[in-house]
C-alpha cells in the first residue's frame, strides 16, 4: 500500500491506497515564501501600482469632509474566519504608513468583509487579527441583515444593485486587503471585491452571484467573466482607491505582495497566480481524493464546496470524488441548510432550484448537486451523520473508510482485475487551478 497526507480542518488525514492503482498528486507548484513577509509588504507600499499616490492620501482629508488635524477618514475591509489572509503581516505595515502620513488612529476603522455570513462576533475579531490591532483601532464587523448601514450607490450595467456598507463608503480612503487566489466562478478572488461582495448587501450579492450560471463565469477567467466584471465595475462606483494583496503559496505563506490601484494590482497578480496554481494532467481520474486546504477552506460546507468543484474539473463522467473536509462549523448558511433539508434528492435540489430562480443560500445545494449528479461523491467530514444526511451529503468518517467503499463498487479494480484506476490527489483543492491536457480555458464553473 501507498501512503498519503492531506489537510484536514488544523491537522490532516493519512490514508493508504493499493501500490496497483495509478495515483498522482495533483497539486499547485512548490514555490519558496519570501523570506521577510514584513518587508515584501513595506516595499509594495511603498511602490504603488497603477494611479494610486501616497502623496493624494493626505490632501484628501482638506478636500473632503475629513479632519485637518486628523487626516482623511480611512475605512479598511479586511477579510473574515473563512479566508486565510495573513493580516498578521499586511496590516502591520499599512497601519504604520498612514499614521506616519499623520492620519490619527481614530480615523482609522477596520470593517470585516462577511458577505452573506454571519457577523463576526466582537469576542472573535483576535482569531484573524493582531490583539495589539483589536486594541488600538476601531473594528466593526459587516451584518448583511442591517439593511440601513447600506449606502446605495445606483445599478451596474448589467442590472445589479451596488449596496455596500455606509462607514466603507463615506470614509475618505477606501482600502481593500485580501488574497489573490483562485475562485470557482469569479475567476479569482482579491482587488475590490473584499469590499463590493463582502461589505455588500443581501440583494446586491445574490444579484451578481446569479451569473455564476452564465458563460465565461469560470474558475480561471477574468476579462470574458460576467461575474467578475461586475464586480469589477462596483469597485469603480464605489471608488476604492488601494488594494493590498498577498499571494500565498500552498502552505498559507507570502510569496509576493502588490498593493495599488485595485485594477492594476489584478492584472500584475493574476498571472503569477496561474504560474502558482494551474496545473495540466493527462486524462481525466477515476477517482480525485480531494482536500479544500484545510482551514479556514474547510470550516463549513458553504466554503469547502468550492473544492468538491475544483475537483470535478478532472474528474472522468460518473467517476468518484471524495472530498475531506472538517467542516467543523457545519453548514456555514442557515439559508442553505433551512432549504436544502426540506429536499429530498440532488435532483429535486436542482429542479427546485431552476424553478424558483437564484436564491444566495440555496445556491449552495445547487452547486453541490451539480456535482453530485455528475459523479458519485463522498464527503469525510466530523459532522455528525444526521446533520450531514439533512444535507444530502453521503459521509464517511475516514478517508481510508471512502477508499474501502469505493473499492467495494469497483472489484473490477481488485489485484488482477479488469482495469487499473486513475487516482487524483488535491492536498490543496480550493487554490488549484486543474485541467486536462492543458484545456485549462475549459474549465468548468
Amino acid at each position: 500500500m501507498a501512503r498519503f497526507t492531506i489537510p484536514y480542518g488544523k491537522e490532516s488525514q493519512i490514508f493508504d491506497l493499493p501500490d496497483a492503482w495509478d495515483a498522482h498528486r495533483v497539486m499547485p507548484h512548490s514555490v519558496e515564501p519570501v523570506a521577510e513577509p514584513r518587508r515584501a509588504v513595506e516595499e509594495a507600499l511603498e511602490a504603488p501600482v497603477g494611479a494610486f499616490s501616497w502623496s493624494e492620501v493626505r490632501q484628501r482629508g482638506h478636500t473632503t469632509a475629513g479632519d485637518a488635524a486628523g487626516g482623511p477618514t480611512v475605512a479598511i475591509a479586511v477579510n473574515d474566519k473563512t479566508r486565510p489572509v495573513p493580516h498578521g503581516e499586511l496590516l502591520p505595515p499599512l497601519l504604520a504608513r498612514l499614521e506616519s502620513l499623520g492620519i490619527a488612529r481614530a480615523h482609522i476603522t477596520l470593517v470585516i468583509a462577511t458577505g452573506t455570513h454571519p457577523p463576526m462576533r466582537p469576542d472573535e475579531f483576535t482569531a484573524i487579527l493582531p490583539v495589539d490591532i483589536v486594541e488600538r483601532y476601531r473594528v466593526v464587523s459587516h451584518d448583511v441583515g442591517d439593511e440601513q448601514s447600506l449606502a446605495d450607490l445606483g445599478t451596474t450595467s448589467r442590472g445589479t444593485p451596488v449596496q455596500v456598507n455606509r462607514l466603507f463608503v463615506e470614509a475618505d480612503l477606501r482600502i481593500v486587503i485580501g488574497n489573490i487566489e483562485p475562485h470557482q466562478f469569479m475567476g479569482y478572488s482579491g482587488g475590490v471585491k473584499s469590499a463590493v461582495i463582502g461589505l455588500a448587501g443581501r440583494e446586491t450579492i445574490n444579484t451578481n452571484h446569479a451569473m455564476m450560471t452564465l458563460p465565461g463565469a469560470m474558475l480561471g477567467h477574468f476579462e470574458d467573466n460576467p461575474a467578475r466584471q461586475d464586480v469589477e465595475e462596483m469597485g469603480r462606483m464605489l471608488r476604492v482607491d488601494l488594494a493590498l494583496n498577498a499571494i500565498l503559496n500552498d502552505h498559507k505563506r507570502i510569496v509576493q505582495v502588490i498593493a495599488g490601484e485595485p485594477t492594476e494590482v489584478m492584472r500584475i497578480g493574476m498571472p503569477r497566480v496561474r504560474e502558482l496554481y494551474v496545473v495540466e494532467v493527462d486524462e481525466p481520474f477515476d477517482l480525485v481524493i480531494a482536500s479544500p486546504g484545510g482551514h479556514p477552506k474547510d470550516i463549513n460546507v458553504y466554503q469547502a464546496q468550492k473544492g468538491l468543484a475544483h475537483a470535478s474539473l478532472i474528474t472522468r463522467a460518473q467517476g468518484e470524488i471524495v472530498l475531506a473536509a472538517a467542516c467543523p462549523e457545519g453548514s456555514g448558511s442557515k439559508g442553505y441548510e433551512t432549504w436544502v433539508s426540506s429536499r429530498r434528492s440532488h435532483e429535486q435540489v436542482l429542479e427546485d432550484f431552476e424553478a424558483e430562480g437564484f436564491r444566495i443560500g440555496p445556491h449552495k445545494a445547487f452547486q453541490i448537486a451539480r456535482e453530485a449528479t455528475r459523479f458519485r461523491t463522498t464527503w469525510v467530514t466530523d459532522m455528525p451523520p444526521r446533520e450531514a444526511e439533512r444535507l444530502l451529503l453521503d459521509t464517511a468518517s475516514s478517508i481510508d473508510e471512502a477508499v474501502a467503499a469505493v473499492r467495494a463498487r469497483h472489484p473490477e479494480w481488485a489485484p488482477g482485475g479488469s482495469a487499473r484506476p486513475r487516482v487524483g490527489i488535491m492536498p490543496v483543492a480550493n487554490a488549484t487551478i486543474a485541467g486536462v491536457g492543458g484545456a485549462d480555458g475549459e474549465l468548468a464553473r
